[in-house]
């Protein structure tokens, strides 16, 4: 989010803090002794900016007293929450809630992200679509495929296939994760994503035997908080360009690997391709349901 912050106000040089209280021996923590106590905070300013500040901007009636124990100037602004109806207090205390009271760049931070993958002809484009309607949310299609059909354009179906490179797979794990920010950045409370950059190295391991390391950090900084993994149990429908038939239990098998191994929660949607939908809505219900981690 810090640096999202940083894109949206360039001239600005932003200064993180680590706001975990207690945890103390971190030049970046704030101790939880001092959490009331101005003088301390005032002190613990100084020591961690190296200097007082000039001016110290804040909308609290501690903030005058806060100020003057640094000697710094002090703006009270809007004190009565008139022009700006909200406070910090009120965003952390629902962050879904006020939403529309954040900048893109911090909504962004806070917006529900679900990623459908899975082999191919497992109904991953159809059910984000069905998700995204039936809980009024956006969604983002697979850049990847976007990509082939352009790459396909003009050919027919007795002509051989392209093949990939790497550098493509680059640029589509970039492009993917660019689009998603920029959804999330205009969403609201949810963002459904066909595929992921993360979807996109296996992809890249299902071709070239190996696994892509430019690709992978690309997908590492993906932010997910729920994966459906569909299943291929449902039968395979070519349109004319898919070549993944015979080996869509092994991709299936290597996401589930993948999604063991990390800590974002996934389900598993099997069965009809109605029964895949019903099970994703509970999926996400649960997840909607769940308070934001802070």
């Amino acid at each position: 989010m810090w640096t999202s912050l940083s894109s949206w106000w360039p001239i600005i040089r932003l200064i993180e803090y680590l706001a975990r209280f207690g945890k103390l021996g971190s030049k970046k923590s704030i101790p939880i002794a001092i959490f009331d106590d101005s003088q301390q905070w005032a002190d613990y300013t100084r020591a961690y900016l190296g200097r007082s500040p000039d001016i110290v901007f804040t909308s609290e009636d501690y903030g005058p007293v806060f100020a003057s124990l640094m000697g710094s100037k002090h703006v009270m602004v809007d004190r009565l929450r008139s022009t700006v109806p909200i406070s910090a207090t009120q965003v952390r205390s629902d962050p879904s809630r006020f939403l529309d009271q954040l900048e893109p760049c911090v909504r962004a931070w806070f917006i529900r992200r679900v990623v459908l993958i899975g082999a191919e002809s497992t109904g991953k484009t159809t059910l984000a679509q069905r998700l995204a309607s039936h809980y009024r949310a956006a969604w983002v299609p697979e850049y990847g495929r976007e990509h082939w059909e352009k790459k396909v354009a003009g050919l027919s179906m007795k002509d051989p296939l392209p093949n990939w490179t790497p550098d493509e797979f680059v640029h589509i794990a970039t492009e993917q994760q660019r689009r998603e920010e920029t959804a999330a950045k205009e969403s609201c409370r949810l963002l459904i994503c066909d595929t992921n950059a993360f979807a996109t190295g296996t992809w890249y391991e299902r071709y070239y035997g190996a696994r892509h390391q430019l690709v992978d950090q690309i997908g590492e900084k993906s932010r997910t908080d729920l994966y459906l993994l569909a299943s291929p149990d449902v039968p395979f429908v070519q349109d004319g360009f898919r070549d993944g038939e015979r080996i869509r239990d092994w991709m299936h098998q290597r996401f589930l690997e993948q999604l063991i191994q990390l800590s974002t929660p996934f389900h598993v949607l099997s069965g009809g391709y109605e029964e895949r939908f019903q099970e994703g809505v509970k999926a996400v219900d649960a997840l909607i349901m769940k308070p934001l981690d802070l």
